[in-house]
């Protein structure tokens, strides 16, 4: 599945990393690299959403990042 959007960080329970997707959804950001964790960064990322996971941060599904460029 392929997601464009913007990474956010978002300063919850810690803080976290998220995508605020172009379909209007946001995805909580697991996998990739430092690299991508890039505050309001245009990306396009390839991966799956996992729908079975759970965090505390209770900001989207988490999508897992298989790969990713910058827009």
């Amino acid at each position: 599945m392929k997601l464009t959007g913007r990474v956010v960080y978002r300063d919850l329970e810690g803080g976290v990393w998220v995508l605020e997707g172009d379909d209007g959804r946001t995805y909580q950001l697991a996998g990739g690299d430092r690299k991508i964790k890039k505050d309001g960064q245009r990306v396009e990322v390839e991966g799956k959403v996992d729908d079975d996971a759970m965090t505390i941060h209770m900001v989207g599904p988490v999508f897992n990042v298989a790969s990713y460029r910058f827009e």
